[in-house]
């Protein structure tokens, strides 16, 4: 090989090596950039919490009652029961409740048994040992129900209890649709952390530029009237209560953080 092609050849590797190196630290400059805006945060923040709540007039009403039945076997305690349970079914579907309103919340099967004591001659002095015996089946239905005109709740309350299928009970108030009030709490909760942002940055004499953070709180749901209906006469085929059905207030807490301009 010539000198000459030598010398070109070293020459060739020694630009690219010099192209290598360039394009080595370009990229790492990149990299790194990308990484820095990526990882970003402001420096200066202000960091506010807002409360609203809101209040709204319960639109629904629900109750349970229950249904238990004892018999020998099982099938006659299940007949029973079911009868008596479609008795007050049909007599709320009949007064307007929907099927969608009316569910069965828990369904049971028990057997139910007895301890029967034997005498024993086998020792001077008589023991008695237990000896468990079935002697039947209970079962056991109870079924919730959604009242959306709520003036009919004490009604209903007292006609199924003069039907003389079982229990009432958990009675309660509440809003069908909680997700508006929520709505409606969250949305001040903000305005009222907005305006605190505002007024402490006019006292520093900053301006906002947005946000960088936001939290909400679980919501609170307080003031819901609830009455155990074994507490009021209509068991005893008494008057229809008086039934009122309160307020219901939702709490929503948020915390914001707003950057500060440069």
């Amino acid at each position: 090989m010539h000198i000459l092609d030598i010398r070109i050849r070293n020459m060739i590797i020694a630009v690219l090596a010099v192209l290598a190196l360039f394009l080595l630290v370009k990229s790492v400059g990149a990299i790194k950039e990308i990484a820095d805006k990526s990882d970003a945060y402001p420096a200066a923040t202000i960091s506010v919490r807002g409360t609203g709540e809101a209040i709204g007039t319960p639109d629904v009403a629900t109750f349970n009652f229950t249904v238990r039945e004892k018999s020998e076997d099982v099938a006659s305690a299940q007949k029973l029961m079911s009868e008596k349970a479609n008795k007050a079914i049909d007599y709320l579907k009949q007064q307007g409740v929907e099927v969608k309103d009316i569910k069965t919340e828990s369904y049971y099967t028990n057997p139910m048994y007895d301890y029967v004591h034997e005498a024993s001659t086998e020792m001077m002095y008589p023991v008695y040992p237990s000896k468990q015996v079935l002697t039947g089946y209970e079962v056991s239905e109870t079924v919730s129900v959604k009242v959306r005109d709520i003036k009919k709740a004490g009604e209903f309350l007292t006609a199924i209890a003069k039907l003389k299928i079982g229990e009432v009970s958990s009675l309660s108030f509440t809003i069908d649709d909680k997700e508006a009030l929520k709505a409606e709490a969250k949305k001040m909760a903000i305005e009222k952390a907005r305006k605190d942002a505002e007024h402490i940055a006019k006292s520093l004499n900053v301006d906002l530029k947005g946000v960088v953070g936001f939290y909400e709180e679980t919501p609170y749901e307080g003031g819901m009237y609830e009455a155990n209906m074994m507490n009021v006469k209509v068991m005893d085929g008494g008057a229809t209560p008086n039934l009122e059905t309160g307020e219901q207030k939702v709490t929503v807490n948020v915390s914001v953080t707003y950057e500060i301009k440069d």
